[in-house]
């Protein structure tokens, strides 16, 4: 690793260090994962997982969670955060995320007051910076910590932190956003199509597909996958058992988006 991560690495213990406590908004993703493995370090049991279950938060991906702050011995609070309980969320407007990340930055305050703790941080990276993320509003407004955008932590350097210092499972984990940007911004969603979109990602990651999003689009299901997931669906038994478990789950056509995974892929579509 070299000396450049090695002191931005000090200086997010410093940050983390001088709170003297923190609650962590942990996802289970790769950034949140590094920012509560950090804390403890510098903490100890002065740092607290809250990790929020709602609608919006794949079922396994909270088991993943749960099961590793458990495995590992850190403090943790599971609460509800119910996104879809706020009508701003529901009808998925272009700032669909101040309103997800307000309701989960509340409550993670809230219990992190309850245990004494005066700091909140989540995992945003400095690469969060330069792309729209209406979350960062909600997080200021908040008074969040976000300790590797303070330490100028992008991506590639979380990820190379976490394999080389800290050995965490999730230094590979592909990224994860929560299930409602599947949705074209406008379109409403409901708990229905939450569940249709889950389903069909949860049997995607059975077929042993790593990187991969479920586009929902009405009728119109638009798969989009990486570079080494669209060589595996030309797999005529495979691509046969996608269709069938999509068009059980509702959808009556099934699309292979041809640019492949890509972050943000909804937001021209308003």
């Amino acid at each position: 690793m070299n000396t450049t991560i090695e002191t931005k690495l000090t200086f997010l213990k410093d940050i983390l260090r001088n709170t003297g406590g923190c609650a962590i908004a942990y996802s289970g993703g790769v950034d949140s994962t590094l920012v509560l493995t950090v804390a403890r370090e510098v903490l100890g049991d002065r740092c607290l997982a809250v990790i929020a279950v709602s609608s919006t938060y794949p079922e396994r991906e909270f088991r993943h969670a749960l099961t590793w702050v458990e495995r590992n011995g850190i403090p943790h609070e599971v609460v509800i955060s119910e996104e879809l309980d706020i009508p701003e969320f529901a009808a998925n407007p272009f700032n669909r995320c101040y309103h997800c990340k307000k309701e989960l930055f509340t409550k993670v305050a809230e219990t992190a007051s309850h245990h004494g703790l005066a700091w909140i941080a989540d995992g945003s990276n400095a690469d969060d910076t330069g792309d729209y993320r209406p979350g960062l509003t909600a997080a200021r407004e908040c008074r969040v910590l976000s300790p590797l955008i303070e330490a100028g932590i992008s991506k590639e350097e979380v990820r190379a932190i976490s394999r080389e210092v800290y050995q965490l499972p999730t230094a590979d984990k592909p990224s994860m956003a929560c299930l409602a940007s599947r949705f074209p911004f406008g379109t409403e969603i409901t708990l229905k199509k939450l569940g249709q979109v889950e389903r069909i990602e949860t049997m995607l990651d059975k077929e042993g597909f790593r990187i991969y999003r479920a586009r929902h689009h009405g009728d119109i299901l638009r798969l989009e996958f990486g570079p080494d997931e669209m060589e595996f669906m030309q797999d005529e038994s495979v691509r046969r058992r996608v269709v069938q478990f999509a068009r059980e789950q509702g959808f009556l056509y099934v699309t292979l988006d041809l640019e492949g995974y890509r972050t943000g892929s909804m937001n021209p579509v308003r």
